[in-house]
């Protein structure tokens, strides 16, 4: 088990080092830091999520006050810049010390009501002090003003990867060692049957309290990574839109798994940036993704990934439904073209072909495709 670990770890380390030199675009890179700040916040989510059974509707407000920490403490110079994101770190474990105490005294559905209603008290909130959190403009910082020892400015982009790559390695292998705890394994205890943890003389609540502070403090440090790679922190990092996107991508990658958030953070990322740019139904696209998942894969991306030979029998099932989830785009895409973009004509690219949304003939092709999908489907769940 040891050596299968330092295997994992050196391999995740391998990868991160290897990335920018097989995707050497600006773009790979920017796309690549993003990922690896979303997967320390997943991660950090992760905690509460999977290892503590807390769904919190609330965990953008330790990443977002960790950022806008992170932001003041760059402009005021009161660090180099690559330790801004501890700054972050320590004002995401301040305000989970804070707002942990009200919300760790419940659990379960009350848990979840309580942390939506901070999230949006915060959010709402930051909007009344412009001075701290700079209005509908935010606050911009300048991650290259201070000196570059060695060289290093932080202003080429994979600089700045390369800072999160190492955040990222060593973050993840922190809240590794946390699971591995007496702390952490509780944590898992009272998920499962917090009778039994209160019976042999645990508190539950200070155990649900500390889970809340450490997930706070990494949720913190991705904040203040974000920072460093936006220079700029808005209101909007707050808000209950982003807690959402952290609890349904950590649950799309895998809750289940320790590196199932990573497979959702780069999830995230490619829909918010990729997908986003690419249609304009991709919200849509992302509902009916989650809710698949939820009904059919409950376990995530990660539990098809554990075992292959399993898998490799539903391999008929995925190309149905593939193919009928190609149908369905395509479809979806011909109704957006009419109603939302219909000044541009009536045609449209689709997977490299082109589609008339005035015709019948490209309805009806698309129509097939979901028939069939969905038949072969039914098919293959009955062998």
């Amino acid at each position: 088990m040891r050596q299968h670990n330092i295997r994992t770890w050196g391999l995740f380390a391998l990868a991160l080092l290897a990335a920018p030199w097989v995707f050497t675009s600006s773009l790979g890179h920017s796309l690549l830091t993003q990922m690896g700040i979303a997967a320390i916040v997943c991660l950090s989510y992760n905690i509460l999520l999977g290892q503590g059974g807390m769904l919190s509707f609330g965990h953008a407000v330790y990443s977002g006050l960790g950022a806008f920490a992170a932001i003041h403490a760059l402009n005021a110079a009161l660090l180099p810049v690559s330790l801004v994101p501890i700054a972050g770190g320590v004002a995401g474990a301040g305000v989970a010390l804070l707002l942990g105490g009200i919300t760790a005294q419940r659990s379960a559905t009350t848990f979840a009501m309580v942390t939506l209603g901070l999230g949006e008290l915060v959010g709402a909130m930051a909007w009344l002090f412009p001075g701290v959190f700079g209005g509908e403009g935010g606050i911009a910082g300048n991650r290259v003003s201070g000196s570059a020892p060695f060289g290093i400015s932080f202003g080429p982009q994979v600089q700045v990867y390369y800072l999160v790559a190492v955040y990222t390695w060593v973050c993840a292998g922190l809240m590794y060692a946390f699971t591995r705890t007496p702390l952490g394994r509780m944590l898992n205890a009272v998920r499962n049957n917090p009778e039994r943890v209160e019976f042999v003389g645990y508190d539950t609540r200070r155990i649900r309290y500390l889970a809340i502070v450490v997930a706070g403090f990494f949720a913190g440090i991705s904040g203040g990574l974000a920072a460093l790679h936006f220079e700029s922190v808005t209101a909007d990092v707050l808000g209950s839109q982003r807690s959402g996107a952290y609890l349904l991508f950590t649950f799309l990658g895998g809750s289940g798994y320790f590196f199932g958030p990573v497979i959702g953070a780069v999830l995230m990322v490619l829909a918010f940036v990729l997908l986003s740019g690419i249609t304009k139904a991709w919200l849509l696209y992302l509902g009916l993704v989650f809710v698949a998942m939820v009904v059919y894969v409950p376990g995530g991306v990660a539990s098809l990934l554990r075992g292959p030979k399993p898998q490799l029998r539903r391999l008929p099932q995925y190309a149905a439904f593939a193919l009928a989830c190609t149908g369905l785009a395509a479809m979806v895409e011909m109704v957006y073209q009419l109603q939302l973009q219909a000044s541009l004509g009536s045609e449209l690219r689709f997977f490299g072909t082109t589609l008339d949304a005035a015709s019948w003939p490209s309805w009806a092709a698309a129509a097939l495709l979901v028939l069939l999908g969905a038949a072969g489907f039914a098919w293959a769940r009955r062998k």
